[in-house]
């Protein structure tokens, strides 16, 4: 497989591909996340991942993939994003508590003109957490560049998380199989 250009800072994101052995490059640009109030859920996260793409395919030659991706959480009809500090992170972890949300990964794939849009919903169902608990994996964890103020492969996943319907993979921020699957099924 040729090199992708994965268009993310993400270090999970970055996991992931290293474990998929995907070759890649990481390139990053500041990015507009603000997104049309019209749209769907679960195409604001596609909306978001397709401004990520195209302003880093700007400087490219049009024949390099472009890999970006982003996730929302959604609790009720409310997306969270993430913590804007520690008083945040604790307001939207008490709110997941004994709660079930979904977290939407969108990724755009972009090679010239050619792109490839999907996003991928994931269940996640939390126990009740305590006010105690909550603090302890904020303070250690400082969860402020996670949507949703939490990693599920983190403390907070291993006791928190009652259980999940979809992709794990999704939940840290790509469903990476179905990448895979799209990357072998686009001929690069």
């Amino acid at each position: 497989m040729d090199r992708i250009v994965l268009a993310s800072q993400s270090p999970r994101r970055k996991q992931l591909l290293e474990w998929a052995e995907i070759p890649f490059d990481i390139i990053v640009r500041p990015t507009d996340e603000s997104y049309p109030e019209h749209l769907a859920v679960e195409d604001i996260p596609i909306h978001i991942a397709r401004q990520k793409a195209l302003v880093v395919q700007e400087e490219l030659s049009h024949d390099l993939l472009v890999l970006a991706a982003d996730t929302v959480v959604v609790l009720g009809e409310q997306i969270i994003g993430k913590p804007a500090d520690r008083e945040d992170a604790i307001s939207i972890l008490m709110k997941l508590s004994g709660q079930n949300h979904q977290v939407i990964t969108g990724v755009v794939m972009r090679k010239g003109k050619r792109e490839l849009a999907f996003s991928d919903i994931t269940s996640v169902q939390f126990h009740p957490i305590t006010y105690d608990q909550v603090c302890f994996y904020v303070d250690k964890y400082q969860p402020y560049d996670k949507a949703g103020a939490y990693a599920i492969q983190e403390w907070i996943g291993v006791v928190g998380i009652k259980s999940i319907q979809g992709d794990f993979y999704n939940v840290m921020g790509l469903p990476v199989s179905r990448v895979v699957q799209s990357l072998s099924e686009w001929v690069i």
